[in-house]
């Protein structure tokens, strides 16, 4: 991939660009070797000259707060970008709706939410990505999906066209939306609706405490690794794990957590490779075991 041209716009467009970037520390796994450029656009302007000049030369990873994927040893030959700053504003459309910058994480959005008295949002304070990973997984938690708050998206494809979607032109599944990969959210607006302030920050902690006691915290995970088998099994996916698979299993320092089974970790200084072939360990397991076969929730990047 020729980059001399890009080299030279380093000047004139508004954003921060750097080759051979390693991206080991911007993923909660703590995983992975370089990318051949890391861009991070300071404005719309900024991220559409630099989309236009790219020109899908090659490969284009967007990355949000890197709570949910495993990156490659290897470097990643195209570009990844990383919304910066300016694009994770929240504000308020009216009394029950939010528009919120996609670079924004979850947490603060609910917390924002919670604030201005808007009720509906405080699952997304128990997950860490970010609102266009959010939007990209259809994540949630404790019943409720950003579907179920969704009004629309404000996006830019690899081209550089801006333009809206409607929640209701989407077709919404479990963890995933339908819609092409060459798009690049930049905002949601996302609807709630009012109540006590105290009564969203009491159901808050009542969701968080929930989740600490059940998952996890303060190592170098990426959340749940398979997406639950619904409509094949009753059984959470980590009761298929705890029954399919010895709980010391691991492969250098690519474990199982022991909190929670579906929380593959980064004991140490795991590589790719090992995380990999715990993954992959585990769905063969589980698929002799169980006829299931799992399906990965957290995002590969090759």
């Amino acid at each position: 991939m020729e980059v001399a041209d890009i080299k030279k716009a380093i000047l004139s467009i508004d954003g921060d660009i750097f080759f051979n970037q390693n991206i080991k520390n911007l993923n909660w796994f703590n995983i992975g070797g370089k990318t051949k450029i890391f861009f991070k656009p300071n404005s719309l302007k900024g991220l559409i000259e630099y989309l236009k000049l790219y020109s899908l030369r090659g490969k284009i990873f967007i990355l949000g707060n890197g709570s949910n994927v495993l990156f490659d040893d290897d470097t990643y030959q195209g570009t990844v970008i990383k919304l910066g700053k300016n694009f994770s504003n929240i504000t308020l459309l009216d009394s029950k709706t939010i528009i919120a910058g996609t670079a924004a994480s979850q947490k603060k959005v609910s917390e924002f939410a919670m604030k201005n008295n808007i009720s509906g949002l405080e699952f997304m304070s128990c997950i860490p990505g970010s609102i266009g990973g959010g939007i990209r997984m259809n994540s949630g938690c404790f019943k409720k999906e950003f579907k179920d708050i969704l009004i629309s998206i404000q996006l830019v494809d690899f081209n550089g066209v801006v333009r809206s979607i409607p929640a209701s032109k989407i077709n919404f599944n479990y963890r995933s939306i339908e819609l092409p990969k060459n798009l690049i959210f930049l905002s949601a607006t996302l609807k709630g609706n009012e109540k006590n302030r105290e009564e969203i920050r009491n159901y808050m902690k009542e969701l968080n405490t929930v989740k600490n006691m059940a998952q996890p915290t303060k190592i170098k995970t990426s959340g749940s690794t398979f997406k639950n088998p619904i409509n094949q099994t009753d059984k959470k996916v980590w009761e298929l794990i705890r029954a399919s698979v010895p709980n010391e299993t691991k492969y250098g320092d690519a474990v199982i957590s022991e909190k929670h089974a579906n929380f593959f970790v980064n004991k140490k200084n795991a590589k790719s490779v090992d995380m990999k072939s715990l993954i992959n360990f585990v769905k063969e397991k589980v698929k002799n075991q169980t006829g299931i076969k799992l399906e990965l929730e957290i995002v590969v990047v090759e």
